[in-house]
């Protein structure tokens, strides 16, 4: 972060920097970048209307900090301008068959594909930080600060306004030529930078997402109850995930990519270049009795610099314990369960004891 500039960038010329500006970006990693104004007046309102019918659930972050998530210059003084960047992060072959086929495989665990390899937030920061020291040894000094889903800013919204893409009906951000898989970053600055034209959308009639969503936490086109969301439910929430809404998560130990899977637009996305971002531990695939018998240390050391250390050990093992519940009834199921049947955590004891009725009581319909 840098604050204050200097006059040197008062002579520079703005149109021909702002194109420099999106090269050196794709230099540095990104697919694409672009240029927004700080105005989201229309998109505060539906924020503040999100937050008022309680739809964050226990994400009160989203509400603590007034409104500089919708107003940059609050949040970084002086901000004029925001450059938004997106990096691609699917890690193989976009074509949603593997997927798929992990969903529908009841004994594996499925892992939200952004969450297979190295944490994004480190990697994204560094990259936008590389992309100012290049804006400033152009300009002299300028004030910046660098995000990557790690303060109070309407991402997609100012993502939209830079051109990268339009909000979907199932809330997350589209592009033509991308799809929806890959991660943003912000610039914002304090250089009068020429904006670019906001994405228009293209959506039509198409409901696909809103259709597939596991837990119908799509209440609409661009309705999204937090509380219903399994990406909410597994990562975000640090309490027992509802009971009706257990058999409903299926396998998704860690997110979900349903709306994304089912998504049109996605066949036109392209694996990463990031190697960072390549699986790790073969969690793409591993069987979740294998995960639940994952230890605390193995469970940080094999989550170590991947977003998966987010949901914590015990959040993680309720997951799984609540996959292992849905999963069919098998010796090895039953054994894994068991075997944490006395976990010194109250919360995965819960879940366990859930999957444990829930494996009974089909074994005894099987017997039956």
């Amino acid at each position: 972060m840098q604050t204050g500039s200097t006059p040197s960038a008062a002579g520079v010329d703005l149109v021909a920097l702002a194109a420099r500006i999106k090269g050196w970006a794709t230099e540095l990693g990104f697919a694409k970048a672009g240029i927004a104004g700080i105005e989201l007046e229309e998109d505060e309102a539906r924020l503040l209307e999100w937050l008022r019918q309680g739809r964050h659930g226990s994400m009160d972050y989203m509400a603590s900090h007034g409104r500089k998530r919708s107003r940059p210059a609050e949040l970084q003084p002086g901000t004029l301008r925001v450059i938004s960047a997106r990096m691609d992060y699917f890690p193989c072959d976009p074509d949603a068959d593997v997927a798929w086929a992990t969903l529908h495989d009841s004994e594996r665990a499925y892992i939200a594909r952004y969450a297979l390899g190295r944490d994004y937030h480190k990697l994204i920061r560094n990259r936008l930080q590389k992309l100012a020291d290049r804006i400033a040894a152009e300009t002299g000094p300028f004030g910046y600060r660098a995000f990557a889903d790690s303060a109070p800013v309407l991402e997609k919204a100012l993502a939209r306004n830079a051109g990268l893409g339009w909000i979907g009906k199932h809330t997350l951000l589209l592009d033509r030529d991308a799809g929806s898989w890959f991660f943003i970053g912000e610039l914002y600055t304090d250089l009068p930078l020429p904006v670019d034209k906001p994405a228009s959308a293209h959506c039509g009639s198409c409901t696909r997402c809103i259709e597939v969503c596991p837990t119908q936490a799509i209440t609409g086109p661009y309705q999204l109850d937090a509380r219903r969301c399994i990406a909410y439910l597994t990562i975000e929430s640090k309490d027992a995930i509802p009971e009706e809404l257990r058999p409903l998560i299926g396998n998704r130990v860690f997110g979900c990519d349903d709306c994304q899977l089912a998504c049109p637009w996605n066949k036109f996305a392209q694996p990463t270049r990031e190697e960072a971002f390549a699986p790790r531990h073969g969690l793409e695939g591993a069987k979740l009795a294998e995960l639940f018998a994952w230890t605390e240390s193995d469970f940080l050391t094999k989550t170590e610099g991947m977003p998966i250390r987010r949901a914590g050990y015990a959040g993680f093992s309720r997951n799984v314990a609540v996959a292992l519940g849905n999963a069919p009834p098998s010796r090895q199921v039953l054994d894994a369960l068991h075997a944490r049947a006395d976990d010194p955590s109250p919360m995965v004891r819960e879940h366990v004891a859930w999957a444990l009725a829930v494996q009974e009581r089909r074994h005894a319909t099987r017997r039956g």
